[in-house]
């Protein structure tokens, strides 16, 4: 098998991130750092909480969803501030069962640190949304650090909502889905356990199989 990390780098670069030093090994006998992280910077899981007033956190999420078999619906190259709909799925909209995890491609992960990255997003339409929890699907892992415009809140909100309302997952600022070239495959991105929680960066991965993916 072969893993593919799917995440940005988490640095004191990246927007909402501070990572000062606690301890250093010359002077305390060991390093050690403070993070100071906003909950969806990055690579990052979102909880239904996030949007919704009675939203289930991060602590209530059904971890079985976070890893198994998933599907590239390959966008690339999506076009700036481009609406995602059904039709864009093409053939692949036929295989899209419940419980699929669907990654969308669209190497928006290669303008991450531009200002094009977070304003001029690629995003899922709300007809997408919506036909998304129609056909039941689990979880769906985006590159752009939203699922919608950062810019309209109507649109956030409603994308977001829609989705969690539908029990989809949203993976968002996933990277290197281009390095993914193996048709079976497994996702895996696994939240912090945190009380409460409405995000929170994750470690994402796929696992290319030789054999169909369990």
């Amino acid at each position: 098998m072969k893993v593919i990390d799917l995440s940005l780098p988490v640095s004191s670069d990246m927007p909402g991130v501070e990572i000062s030093v606690a301890r250093e090994l010359e002077r305390d006998g060991w390093n050690a750092t403070t993070l100071n992280l906003y909950s969806h910077c990055g690579t990052h899981m979102d909880a239904p909480k996030h949007f919704l007033p009675d939203g289930a956190s991060l602590d209530f999420l059904d971890l079985s969803v976070c890893l198994g078999p998933a599907t590239l619906i390959n966008l690339a190259p999506a076009d700036p501030a481009q609406l995602i709909t059904v039709k864009d799925l093409g053939d692949q909209a036929e295989s899209v069962l419940p419980g699929s995890r669907l990654l969308f491609r669209t190497d928006w992960h290669k303008r991450y640190g531009t200002a094009d990255y977070r304003d001029a997003l690629p995003r899922i339409s709300l007809s997408l949304a919506e036909w998304l929890v129609e056909k039941r699907v689990a979880l769906i892992g985006v590159e752009p650090p939203s699922v919608a415009d950062v810019n309209n809140m109507q649109e956030l909100t409603e994308v977001h909502q829609t989705l969690f309302r539908g029990d989809v997952r949203i993976v968002e600022g996933l990277a290197h889905l281009d390095q993914i070239t193996a048709p079976n495959f497994d996702f895996i991105a696994l939240p912090l356990l945190i009380r409460n929680g409405d995000g929170c960066p994750v470690r994402a991965i796929a696992v290319e199989h030789d054999t169909p993916a369990s």
